[in-house]
């Protein structure tokens, strides 16, 4: 693929990852837990990784993360989610290496992944490991979000993939 097709297809991925962003912060999806949320943006960033390349993934996630935590939340929102979201997509993209695991389960694992990371940041933050009592939860909420996300971006890539 060439150099300019390439950002081109980038900053649409970004415009449609921010819309993502937008949309997820209008859906009122709270379970007693803070930060707890969908995971829409997830969709953008596993099709990126499985159709374009891992740099690319990276790139897209960081300046999703921080373009959204200014659109929609503030410097802790940006804080939270940069750990989750590289945690996650490192762990994705390990577990893509390897060939051994669909597009579901990297995104479900993904999905475990950024909310360990995420409640890691927050130990640090509020100085206190008893945010680690939220663990359970968040696990059973990454789990059903990351396999829900990894089923829609399994199909969206199926569609997607001959565009690469």
């Amino acid at each position: 693929m060439s150099k300019k097709k390439n950002i081109a297809f980038m900053g649409v991925f970004l415009a449609l990852a921010l819309v993502c962003s937008y949309v997820e912060s209008l859906i009122p999806f709270y379970f007693g837990i803070p930060g707890m949320k969908l995971g829409l943006t997830n969709i953008v960033i596993i099709i990126i990784l499985y159709c374009m390349g891992t740099k690319e993934a990276y790139c897209l996630s960081v300046l999703r993360v921080i373009l959204a935590g200014f659109l929609f939340g503030n410097m802790f929102s940006i804080l939270y989610s940069m750990a989750g979201a590289m945690l996650s997509l490192t762990v994705m993209y390990l577990l893509k290496k390897t060939g051994k695991f669909k597009i579901v389960t990297v995104s479900t694992l993904g999905g475990i992944c950024h909310n360990i990371g995420q409640l890691t940041v927050a130990s640090f933050v509020v100085e206190n490991y008893y945010v680690f009592y939220y663990l359970p939860f968040l696990l059973i909420a990454g789990f059903i979000t990351g396999l829900l996300i990894g089923i829609g971006a399994q199909e969206i890539s199926l569609r997607v993939k001959r565009f690469f």
